[in-house]
């Protein structure tokens, strides 16, 4: 049954309703171009081959950390159509008081809890991959949503990076190659 919002149907949310998305833990993250629209570049004999959006997708990856000190990133892999990563977020007692310290000092414009999540994270690397684009005139449109599946244990750890490594080498068979 899907509810509505100031009577508008809405989409029930696909994150996992008693996980407190702004904890540690690790995360798997699915990101997709809209309407899969190849727009990073192409995979030649199981190797991305990245467009210019592609590799500006792979910087900004890896500035994450720079943007949100408590993140520490695990295997990655920017693909045709969409981005397959694994974001851990280490927040220390220190670096948590210090943040919001820091952002109790910002005046009205408060940032809380809401910027130091899962969603903070995914929201600013969409942001910078599109500000890339428009910057040079490329069109580009991420997908809506993301997919994230929390990581409960090493052996997923370890099966998801494997999966994320293997993704280029696989491409021909997966289900986002359309």
């Amino acid at each position: 049954m899907t509810d509505k919002f100031q009577n508008k149907y809405r989409i029930p949310s696909a994150r996992w309703a008693t996980w407190d998305y702004s904890s540690n833990g690790a995360y798997f993250v699915t990101i997709c171009v809209a309407d899969r629209a190849h727009a990073f570049g192409r995979v030649v004999d199981g190797k991305m081959v990245f467009s210019p959006l592609g590799q500006s997708a792979e910087n900004c990856w890896n500035e994450i950390p720079a943007h949100f000190p408590f993140v520490e990133l695990g295997a990655h892999q920017i693909m045709p159509n969409h981005v397959h990563g694994v974001v851990a977020i280490a927040k220390t007692a220190d670096a948590d008081v210090e943040t919001q310290n820091f952002a109790s000092l910002q005046g009205p414009n408060r940032f809380g809890p809401q910027s130091q999540n899962l969603a903070s994270i995914i929201r600013g690397y969409k942001i910078g991959v599109t500000k890339f684009a428009r910057a040079n005139n490329i069109p580009f449109a991420w997908q809506a949503r993301y997919h994230d599946h929390v990581i409960r244990n090493d052996g997923e750890w370890e099966r998801i990076t494997k999966y994320i490594i293997a993704n280029p080498m696989n491409w021909k068979n997966d289900e986002f190659n359309k």
